[in-house]
C-alpha cells in the first residue's frame, strides 16, 4: 500500500485540519466532536446537515457553504459519524428555523441520524437519499444513497437560502431524491488505509457493475467491454427505473470514484449524452468530476435527475463551497 499518510489513526484528523485551513474563507472545523460548518452564518434559515464516513470527498464537507450545507459530520473512513457529532453540529448552526438532515441510506448513517433527531431539542426533519438503482426497490435494506446525494444537497440548499421553511425543504428534498437515479461501475477496488489492501479482487479484464461507494462488490462481475457498452448498461438501468419521457428536462451527472482521469469522465459524459439525446431527453444541466468518491477506486457512476422549473432554478442559484462554486 502506497499512501500519503503518517498513520491510519491520524489520517482523518490531519486531513480535516488541512481542509479547514485551505478553505478558511468558507468553512471552519470543530473538533471533539468533529464537524465542518460554514463560516458565513444566516439566521432565520433552515439549517442543512449531512454526513457519513470519510473517503467520499468532497462529499460531504466539500459541500458546506453558502447555498448548500450548513454543516457536515465526517466519520472515520467508511464509518458512520456518531450522534454526538450530529447533535453538536445542529446546535452550532441552528438559525432558528429548524434543522434538516440529509441522510444516505446506509444502516449506520440512518440509525445514528435517527438517534440524533430524537435527542435534538428543536424542530427537525430528514430526507433519505436512496438513488442507487443497482439494487431493487424491494431490497431488504433498501437502495443505497450515492452520487445523487450531492444533487439533493445543492437544490435543497438553495431553497433553504431563499427562505423555504422546514416542511417545504423536506418536501423538496424528497421530490429531488425521487426524481434521481444513479448507477456505478468499478475498474478496480479501493484500499482502506487501516486495511492495507484492496477490499475485493478484480482481474485486469474485469469490471464490477453496480458497485457501491464503500469498497463493496457490485451486482455482478463482468468482462471489460467498450466504454459505449458500459454506458449503455448503466444508462439502461437508470432509464428503466425513472422512465423519462421525450422532452423531459434533465440534469446529467458523471461522477468519478477517485482514480479515473477527467479525460475518461468527459468521454463517459459524451456517450451518456448521446444515449439520452437519442431518446429525446433535454439535457439542461451537467456536472462532471470527482464529487462522491470511494478513496482510490477507478470507476464512475451516472446520475440522472428529472428536472422541473423549480429544481432548475434552484440548481442555478448561487453556491460557494469548496467543491461547487458559481454565481457568487
Amino acid at each position: 500500500m502506497k499512501k500519503f499518510i503518517d498513520s491510519p489513526a491520524t489520517l482523518l484528523d490531519t486531513s480535516l485540519q488541512g481542509f479547514a485551513k485551505a478553505h478558511a474563507d468558507i468553512v471552519q472545523l470543530n473538533t471533539q466532536p468533529n464537524y465542518i460548518f460554514r463560516s458565513v452564518r444566516k439566521s432565520g434559515k433552515v439549517a442543512l446537515i449531512s454526513g457519513g464516513g470519510s473517503g467520499h470527498e468532497p462529499l460531504h464537507s466539500g459541500f458546506v457553504g453558502v447555498g448548500m450545507l450548513d454543516a457536515a459530520c465526517p466519520g472515520q473512513i467508511f464509518t458512520s459519524p456518531t450522534p454526538d457529532q450530529m447533535l453538536a453540529a445542529a446546535q452550532a448552526v441552528d438559525g432558528g428555523a429548524g434543522v434538516l438532515f440529509i441522510v444516505k441510506n446506509y444502516a449506520g448513517d440512518v440509525m445514528n441520524f435517527e438517534m440524533a433527531a430524537e435527542m435534538l431539542d428543536m424542530p427537525n426533519a430528514t430526507v433519505l437519499v436512496n438513488d442507487d438503482v443497482s439494487l431493487p426497490k424491494t431490497h431488504s435494506i433498501g437502495r443505497r444513497g450515492v452520487a445523487g446525494t450531492a444533487i439533493v444537497e445543492k437544490i435543497v440548499g438553495a431553497a433553504a437560502e431563499e427562505g423555504y421553511d422546514l416542511a417545504a425543504c423536506q418536501v423538496l428534498g424528497q421530490k429531488v431524491a425521487k426524481a434521481t437515479a444513479s448507477m456505478g461501475v468499478a475498474l478496480s477496488s479501493c484500499t482502506v488505509p487501516a486495511l492495507g489492501h484492496p477490499t475485493f479482487a478484480i482481474a485486469e479484464d474485469e469490471i464490477e457493475m453496480g458497485v457501491g461507494i464503500h469498497g463493496e462488490r457490485g451486482r455482478e462481475t463482468g468482462k471489460l467491454v467498450s466504454a459505449t457498452e458500459i454506458v449503455e448498461q448503466l444508462a439502461g438501468h437508470i432509464e428503466d427505473d425513472l422512465n423519462p419521457q421525450a422532452g423531459q428536462q434533465v440534469l446529467l451527472h458523471v461522477n468519478g470514484f477517485g482514480a479515473t482521469p477527467l479525460v475518461e469522465l468527459h468521454l463517459i459524459y459524451e456517450l451518456a449524452w448521446q444515449f439520452w439525446s437519442r431518446r429525446g431527453l433535454s439535457i439542461q444541466r451537467s456536472l462532471v468530476g470527482n464529487f462522491t468518491t470511494s478513496l482510490d477506486m477507478a470507476g464512475c457512476s451516472l446520475t440522472l435527475t428529472l428536472l422541473d422549473e423549480e429544481m432548475l432554478r434552484l440548481w442555478d442559484a448561487p453556491v460557494n463551497t469548496a467543491a461547487l462554486r458559481w454565481g457568487c
